[in-house]
């Protein structure tokens, strides 16, 4: 007789963008504050690398030691994806002793629409 319990898959839930396209409506000041979080956070070159990076690299995550040949020290790299996490670009999880990076699974959709026209009837 089998041990092993088939748990059910939960369906992730799906998370609102952050705000509504800049031609729909103009933005509240915290829709602003957490938007230009994000575009700030990718404004410096290093930065939006590592962003690429990690977006790009298969399995739609890379471990800091994949992605860190992006021209600057060890300890800059790390500041830079601080940076990213903070503004809810990336997330991170600790494997022993390497971290492995992700973008959050709605931030490109979010950013998308962002800057996307509103569709126009």
């Amino acid at each position: 007789m089998s041990t092993v319990k088939v748990l059910p898959l939960l369906e992730p839930e799906a998370v609102a963008p952050c705000c509504p396209p800049v031609t729909e409506r103009s933005l509240t000041a915290e829709e602003a504050e957490r938007t230009a979080l994000m575009f700030k956070a990718l404004g410096d070159p290093v930065r939006l690398r590592l962003f690429s990076a990690v977006a790009s690299h298969e399995g739609g995550e890379a471990c800091v030691c994949d992605i860190s040949d992006v021209g600057v020290s060890q300890p800059t790299v790390s500041r830079h994806l601080k940076k990213l996490r903070e503004a809810g670009l990336l997330s991170s999880e600790r494997r022993g002793t390497w971290v492995y990076y992700r973008v959050e699974p709605t931030v490109l959709a979010a950013m998308g629409q962002l800057l996307t026209r509103a569709a126009t009837a």
